[in-house]
């Protein structure tokens, strides 16, 4: 197909005025060969293992930016979740924080700015190296900078593991207790799933799951400012059937970029294609909003009435226009909601239009969960355990992805506000309700799988 001087301008604009760029090109690796029962020779390998085969993923990745003009902003590895390659150094292991600081030994190494998959699947039952792992988790999350960790607690096929709600509503407690000299940024990257996927390239719930490849290459593409762009040069009378097809459109010219990018970093590193995630992820710079998008489709501000509708819209969109564009999307794929990245999304928590209670039913219709939201670091264990349990439900009831990124802002109180600095961005501590009661969060057990998990 001829590329006209009007398509080579137009894709200048994006990347130059609307924030157009590849998110994140994620080297995805198993390293199933590394486990041995003594915990320091597993740590070796894997250290080993990454150090090799992602040795040439920033350059190439760099290169390609240069050759293409389109940024490539962030670097980042997947591995097999740790507590399935645990397992033999179980009994003999105190802890498996030797592993995180091996990945993050790593990727200082390599050169990445995250590495994910300091993982477990708990959804049905949690085994003795799931525990060790998650237990861990606050003090590997402490000790290292670019380690990332995830933990599946529900899915459709199985329910929700209630006990492992509990016990991560502790973990991120305890995480943030930890890392409350850095405005609690470890729990920034600790991610609590239901329904996860083996091939996200996000961060922090990225890991190389048991049905992928050796090595593969996943890429996630982000335009939030481009489709703003589009969105706000149409009439006010435009209706939304015309405002659908104008982001399904400007998706899929988005998409193909990244579908390029993929292919050439897939053939330069010599490793398969994974997928390509279309998901508008938001950063902190003006204009890079999926809260603005929202607005720009009509809604006074992000929060207000129309505001779960329009995301419904534009995240279904944003699929179709993928789709047709790639035969490879996965991951994740549509419109992501972090407060503490999305300016737009902060201004809304500021004047007072968005709260915690309109972000789940935002939820409902958009890529993943509750992300990136600072609560008062008094928030007691049952009233985080009851946040991720309503995420969680909801995942489950609508065979979904969702996830919960709490920051429990230790030493901070409503309205004051937290800083990380780059993507991360900052946020304002949100209000909770305090009305979770004592009793729900202890009684344990598993929420039964939903009857429409029988699909056979």
């Amino acid at each position: 197909m001829q590329i006209t001087p009007r398509e080579v301008k137009e894709t200048l604009a994006m990347v130059s005025e609307q924030h157009l760029d590849i998110r994140t090109i994620t080297l995805g690796l198993s390293i199933r060969s590394c486990a041995h029962e003594d915990i320091r020779v597993c740590s070796q390998r894997i250290y080993d293992c990454l150090t090799s085969k992602a040795e040439n993923l920033v350059d190439t990745a760099d290169q390609l930016a240069r050759e293409y003009g389109i940024p490539i902003v962030n670097k980042r590895i997947s591995v097999t979740p740790v507590a399935e390659v645990c397992a033999t150094a179980v009994d003999t292991a105190e802890d498996f924080v030797p592993i995180a600081e091996a990945l993050d030994r790593a990727g200082h190494e390599v050169g990445v700015d995250f590495v994910g998959g300091y993982s477990a699947l708990v959804q049905k039952g949690i085994s003795a190296t799931d525990a060790k792992l998650i237990a861990s988790i606050p003090h590997a999350l402490a000790a290292t900078k670019r380690v990332c960790s995830s933990v599946n607690v529900a899915s459709t096929r199985a329910g929700i593991n209630m006990d492992a709600v509990l016990l991560m509503a502790e973990t991120m407690l305890k995480t943030a207790q930890l890392t409350a000299a850095e405005d609690s940024i470890g729990c920034a990257k600790l991610v609590v799933f239901a329904n996860a996927v083996e091939d996200n390239p996000f961060m922090a719930g990225a890991f190389h799951g048991s049905g992928e490849a050796e090595a593969v290459v996943n890429v996630g593409v982000s335009g939030p400012g481009v489709v703003r762009a589009v969105l706000e040069d149409m009439p006010a009378n435009a209706n939304l059937t015309q405002v659908a097809e104008k982001i399904k459109a400007t998706t899929f010219k988005i998409t193909r970029a990244g579908e390029l990018v993929a292919r050439e970093a897939s053939r330069r590193l010599g490793v398969a294609m994974g997928i390509l995630d279309l998901s508008l992820a938001p950063t902190p710079a003006e204009g890079d909003s999926v809260a603005q998008i929202i607005e720009a489709i009509g809604v006074g501000k992000c929060g207000g009435p129309g505001t779960t509708a329009a995301l419904a819209l534009l995240n279904d969109a944003v699929k179709k226009g993928g789709v047709m564009a790639s035969s490879s999307v996965g991951g994740l794929s549509g419109a992501f909601i972090p407060v503490s990245e999305d300016a737009g999304m902060i201004a809304s928590v500021d004047c007072g239009a968005l709260s915690i209670e309109k972000l789940e039913a935002m939820t409902c219709v958009c890529s993943v969960g509750l992300d990136m939201i600072a609560v008062p670091g008094d928030t007691s264990v049952e009233t985080i355990f009851g946040i991720i349990a309503d995420e969680m439900a909801i995942g489950v009831i609508n065979n979904k992805t969702t996830a919960v990124r709490l920051i429990p802002a230790i030493g901070r109180q409503v309205g004051e506000r937290i800083e990380f600095g780059g993507l991360l961005g900052s946020a304002p501590v949100m209000s909770v309700n305090p009305f979770a009661g004592e009793v729900l969060a202890h009684r344990g057990g598993r929420f039964p799988a939903p009857l429409n998990s029988l699909r056979n």
